[in-house]
């Protein structure tokens, strides 16, 4: 989502009142070109900007249906309310966990405090991967993960 979105016909219509001239199909391809590095370098520069001494992350997992199938979605909240990495698989043990954790760190580095909530299969992915002393727990620790 853009902060200031624009149709390839109104940059288009922008670019023309600046004395450019250049087609909308110029603006749509240049966006799907572009956009996503773009996107990506201030998602970087968010997230590095980010790092304080409390840099952490709330994880949760829920329960959803995914063509009348159960699935578990994996959710990783920083500590600003927005949601880092999202994951779907068919089971909720420590490979799952696992495997979400490893994803979320590799794309975001490692955060200071990792709040779970009370599911075994953190605690033993958090230790498996050397970041158990990290992890606060507590029943209603995640709440920022559950809204």
């Amino acid at each position: 989502m853009s902060r200031f979105p624009r149709s390839p016909r109104s940059v288009g219509g922008l670019l023309h009142e600046r004395g450019a001239e250049a087609s909308h199909e110029t603006g749509r391809c240049r966006s799907r070109r572009f956009g996503p590095l773009f996107a990506a370098e201030i998602r970087k520069r968010r997230i590095e900007g980010m790092r304080s001494s409390r840099w952490g992350w709330q994880l949760d997992e829920m329960f959803v249906k995914v063509g009348g199938e159960g699935h578990y979605l994996w959710r990783a909240v920083d500590h600003e309310g927005e949601v880092l990495e999202s994951l779907v698989t068919k089971t909720r043990d420590k490979k799952a966990a696992l495997k979400f954790l490893r994803k979320a760190m590799r794309k975001h580095g490692r955060p200071e405090v990792i709040v779970t909530d009370r599911l075994n299969s953190y605690g033993a992915t958090l230790r498996e991967i050397g970041a158990g002393h990290r992890q606060e727990t507590g029943l209603w620790a995640n709440n920022r993960a559950e809204n």
